[in-house]
């Protein structure tokens, strides 16, 4: 196993950005190390998106993912996103543009400088959390790019009861959410609050928000139909937070037809021992099944 931390300047995010690699092992029994290097083989890439607060090395410090990559020969890509939702903040510093970071710049670095297959049916992207919906998000933007989403403690949110304010602006939106004259859902509340109003605030209106790559729930049913979503592995704790809205999701895929599968377990919260569990499951969902070549050693 190789575990590669890079740095590198990105053109859309306007810093020196830092990506963690996990590449597969050199299987034990070959003989010849230089030949086994230049042997030109691709493999099947794992995009793996951490949560809020956290950065790329989450996974590697919290869970076994280097043990589940290695048995099954697959590389994982990290990126560090802050808590930007995976998203774009044209706003922020000099802009961070998260979104074409991620499908033009990061996405081409990894399938051209590492031995990372590009085709469809070989990358799968996963997250926990707020990087559960990034991952939700990037399938969604681009179908054609990925055999498989897992959404881990993280689902789409239905903002249907934004649609009444889709002509506000932004900056009326903000005043109108700080003052507590709008009927808005309970996300807009408590901790969440805050930061949901900022996610919908930094588009012109409220209906450029509604109709951005952010709001998962008419982004998936608007591709529902279509037959061109991948694969989605979604799973979540009954004590977690999120579980209602996570059933609620459920409740949409599941009556939409798509192939997808759901998992709730009982006990278990917001909580790493829960997401280091379910992304080794998420990995056998997706048929990435454990090599008798390069093990984790």
């Amino acid at each position: 196993m190789a575990l590669i931390r890079m740095n590198f300047d990105s053109r859309y995010l306007g810093i020196s950005h830092e990506v963690g690699v996990i590449l597969p092992n050199m299987p034990w029994q070959t003989k010849d190390p230089a030949a086994f290097y230049a042997c030109g083989k691709k493999y099947p890439v794992l995009w793996l998106l951490h949560g809020s607060f956290g950065d790329q090395s989450d996974w590697i410090r919290k869970s076994r993912i280097e043990l589940y990559a290695c048995e099954r020969n697959v590389i994982v890509v990290m990126p560090s996103a802050l808590n930007s939702d995976y998203a774009s903040w044209p706003a922020f510093g000099l802009g961070f543009d998260m979104e074409r970071y991620f499908a033009e710049e990061l996405m081409p670095l990894v399938h051209h400088w590492l031995p990372a297959s590009d085709r469809r049916e070989d990358n799968y992207i996963a997250g926990l959390s707020m990087g559960g919906a990034g991952a939700l998000k990037y399938a969604f933007a681009h179908p054609e790019r990925f055999a498989g989403a897992a959404a881990l403690s993280a689902a789409a949110w239905d903002m249907s009861s934004l649609r009444p304010f889709a002509a506000l602006k932004s900056h009326e939106f903000r005043q109108a959410a700080a003052e507590g004259t709008l009927d808005l859902p309970p996300m807009f509340r408590g901790l969440m609050g805050g930061r949901m109003v900022n996610v919908v605030a930094k588009y012109p209106t409220v209906a450029d928000y509604l109709a951005s790559s952010e709001n998962l729930w008419d982004r998936f049913q608007e591709l529902a139909p279509t037959g061109r979503l991948p694969y989605l592995y979604a799973a979540c704790g009954t004590d977690d937070f999120l579980y209602g809205t996570f059933q609620d999701f459920r409740r949409l895929a599941e009556d939409s037809g798509v192939r997808a599968d759901f998992e709730e377990l009982p006990g278990y919260a917001h909580e790493w021992r829960f997401w280091d569990l379910e992304i080794e499951r998420a990995l056998d969902r997706f048929g990435l099944k454990k090599a008798e070549a390069g093990g984790p050693f």
